[in-house]
């Protein structure tokens, strides 16, 4: 299994950044597109490692927010005919406040340019065999959300997000299961746990994703030190590779280092991880 990072908040030398992750994974003959960054900026990521974005066999959206979601217009352009899985619920309006603003941060109108196209998964889903899309079953999600103050809106009614409209990727490999969770709203270890309820027996070997513990611009961070620490060292103890950039942010991945050491790893675009199957 090949993942090629097409989109992150920062580059391998050569290539182009921006806020937002589009990973490029090929598996047993397939090809995922997960998530497609803020803009088309990932495009040129794509054509510089001589990917084939025409060639992918179908799309996963991870979660419902604009730097996840933005560059799929370019996507269609490329490619006419991948599917693209997604909850429902990441179609409805969702929101950030900050101070006294409230601000949408959910898909933009363009990746809505091609309904026909768009699955809504509900419960779990195996699209591939082998490959898995998790929803979450972690209760009181909400708790997360006030902490960071995000909402979802449904008609009239703005409430605290409890992020069922974000997925996780599960690979199944002859090592162990690999998890792909783009921004992990819902906590790491928490979703780590899901998967590991959902395949007993089996191990986590490697998580791919954002972990969402960036703070402000003063850098605090969106969890407590204490936390991060105890991720580090569920992480360490189970043996897990963790590749993480995007919203992890600084002072969290300073704390992940000293945790993790080698089980740390950067991502880049640009940046290619390999994988037995």
């Amino acid at each position: 299994m090949k993942i090629t990072v097409l989109i992150e908040d920062s580059a391998c030398p050569g290539f182009c950044c921006e806020h937002g992750l589009s990973l490029y994974i090929q598996r047993q003959g397939k090809t995922i597109l997960m998530d497609a960054g803020t803009t088309d900026l990932f495009l040129q990521n794509a054509d510089r490692l001589e990917t084939k974005l025409e060639q992918v066999d179908c799309a996963v959206l991870s979660h419902g927010h604009y730097d996840h979601s933005g560059g799929f217009g370019g996507f269609f352009s490329r490619n006419g005919h991948a599917p693209v899985y997604l909850r429902p619920q990441a179609l409805e309006p969702i929101l950030h406040k900050k101070g006294d603003v409230m601000r949408y941060i959910g898909v933009p109108e363009r990746f809505l340019s091609q309904p026909q196209r768009l699955i809504l998964v509900t419960g779990e889903r195996e699209l591939y065999p082998g490959l898995w899309l998790l929803p979450h079953t972690t209760p009181g999600l909400a708790e997360r959300a006030a902490r960071s103050q995000m909402y979802r809106q449904l008609k009239e009614r703005v409430f605290y997000d409890d992020f069922s409209h974000e997925q996780s990727l599960v690979a199944e490999t002859t090592k162990g299961l690999a998890i792909f969770s783009s921004c992990s709203h819902a906590g790491g270890a928490n979703i780590i746990q899901e998967v590991e309820r959902r395949f007993p027996g089996q191990r986590v070997i490697a998580f791919f994703g954002g972990l969402h513990l960036v703070g402000d611009k003063k850098q605090r961070m969106g969890a407590p030190a204490e936390e991060v620490h105890a991720l580090g060292r569920t992480i360490r103890e189970k043996g897990i590779q963790l590749y993480t950039g995007h919203c992890t942010g600084a002072m969290a991945l300073d704390i992940l280092r000293e945790e993790l050491g080698e089980q740390l790893h950067g991502l880049e675009a640009g940046t290619v991880v390999e994988l037995e199957n």
